[in-house]
């Protein structure tokens, strides 16, 4: 009873935290104040103007703008709205910069201006990346061991005929060897309500997971070094985008993962119907209200998911579970310095236990408590709560034109930013297993300070120093924002 009452606590306050407070939006510059309409006025938009867009089809930009030509606006409704399409048009991560200047002609007549510069939009990558869940994991439980390392070749197209349609093709070898092939077109329709998205994805692994013990993962490997595991998945996905921040996603996709006899001596439950093969169609909604100022790393506005999975459709012998899950993220941006950030996140299994292959808990991205990034805590249902407080002591664009030839990457944009980070969460186990006792079904927190280095096309590093309230703490290494 107490843990019930816990949770339900634990739910609703951060939920009030995070929805209870309103930021206004920054003032948008115009070509001259001199000649701004009195804010009693209403003005008369008479023409959209788009410059720099290259590539870019002119009705992708325009689908984000939420005012239209010949219809007369409050002076003031309209700066607000030109602020907020200037952030929907940058989250489309088309472009390096955006904006968008009135352009008044008198009174009640103005034109806007919308200037973009155009990112570089095929990019051939080298993959070099850890194969395990963070830096930190690779780095101490398993001793820097390069073994554990994905390399190969990325190709990605982020838009395709200038129509936001993005193409990606991968093949990796190292620690998991993978090819995987997606395409998404977002709009298929001349309203642009409507898209479809599609991929097909195959991988293999010498060494897997089977359990976890003492809250960290256990890999297993065959004497000979043979293929464990091998998996073959293929989805698509439709997209319904009726208003501009409330999005609907509907995916059926179809898994095949096949083990080596082995791991069932390891792990006798790592699939609940004692076989090696394991297969099953999914089906997932998810609706998404994304009201952020910048995907990658925002600063201002409002996310919240939420999402519904049904493992284990028509054919329910080998699978058969419902999953719950929810993200509610608010930034709060008090000025262009400083910003506070708050996230909650649920995930629920309706099931007593899963095949290890579904298995959630902390530790697996994006759910985490910093200072506890060397643990994984598993079990059926998990809630955690982020906050993040963020001081912006570094900004500036180092101009590089005159070592690179690409308008697209002519300039060095870096920002970095002071953090003080509280986190705290709490995993149910039903099962009690006595190896994880330590930290499951207990309320777990972290805390520390760090600086986030934010730069060439919104890439995030992040360093951090956090202690837990097991009396543990670390200096902490990662790849992107916590939330």
């Amino acid at each position: 009873m107490l843990s019930k009452r816990l949770h339900i606590t634990f739910f609703f306050s951060a939920i009030i935290l995070i929805f209870g407070i309103t930021v206004p939006l920054p003032s948008l510059a115009q070509n001259d104040t001199s000649l701004a309409p009195s804010l009693e006025r209403k003005v008369r938009v008479n023409n959209i103007f788009i410059i720099g867009n290259e590539k870019t089809k002119k009705s992708i930009i325009l689908r984000e703008l939420d005012f239209v030509t010949d219809y007369y606006y409050d002076w003031d409704t309209l700066l607000e709205i030109l602020v907020a399409d200037q952030k929907k048009i940058y989250n489309l991560r088309l472009f390096t910069s955006v904006e968008i200047t009135p352009l008044v002609i008198d009174e009640e007549e103005i034109e806007v201006l919308i200037t973009v510069k155009e990112r570089w939009y095929l990019l051939p990558q080298l993959i070099f990346q850890l194969a395990d869940r963070n830096f930190a994991e690779w780095w101490t439980n398993q001793n820097r061991d390069f073994s554990r390392v994905n390399f190969g070749l990325r190709l990605s197209h982020s838009n395709v005929a200038g129509r936001n349609e993005k193409l990606r093709f991968s093949g990796q070898l190292g620690f998991t060897r993978a090819l995987d092939i997606q395409y998404s077109k977002p709009y298929i329709d001349k309203k642009q309500k409507h898209g479809l998205a599609f991929q097909l994805n195959f991988n293999e692994n010498k060494t897997i997971p089977i359990k976890s013990e003492f809250n960290r993962q256990v890999f297993y490997t065959s004497e000979d070094e043979r293929i464990l595991r091998k998996n073959f998945g293929a989805a698509v996905r439709y997209t319904y985008r009726r208003s501009f921040y409330n999005f609907h996603f509907f995916t059926l996709g179809y898994t095949n993962t096949s083990i080596d006899p082995e791991i069932l001596v390891q792990n006798p439950s790592y699939f609940q119907n004692g076989e090696t093969q394991l297969q099953y169609l999914f089906g997932t909604y998810i609706f998404r209200h994304d009201r952020r100022d910048n995907v990658a790393y925002a600063t201002d506005g409002e996310l919240l998911q939420l999402s519904i999975t049904k493992y284990g459709i028509f054919f329910v012998e080998d699978l058969d579970e419902v999953e719950v899950s929810m993200t509610a993220n608010k930034y709060f941006k008090f000025n262009d310095r400083f910003n506070f950030n708050t996230g909650l996140t649920a995930d629920w299994f309706l099931s007593q236990s899963q095949p290890y292959t579904l298995v959630r808990g902390i530790g697996y991205s994006p759910d985490f408590i910093r200072g506890y990034e060397l643990n994984v805590v598993e079990g059926q249902q998990l809630y955690v709560h982020k906050n993040s407080f963020r001081w912006k002591i570094f900004d500036k664009e180092y101009d590089i034109s005159r070592f690179s030839k690409l308008e697209q990457f002519s300039t060095i944009p870096i920002r970095l930013y002071w953090s003080a980070n509280f986190d705290h969460g709490y995993v149910t186990d039903r099962n009690k297993i006595p190896e994880n006792s330590r930290l499951t079904n207990t309320y777990l927190f972290g805390y520390g300070m760090g600086i986030d280095l934010v730069g060439f096309y919104d890439s995030v590093l992040r360093f951090e120093y956090s202690l837990n309230n097991s009396g543990e703490g670390n200096f902490f290494f990662n790849f992107k924002t916590p939330f």
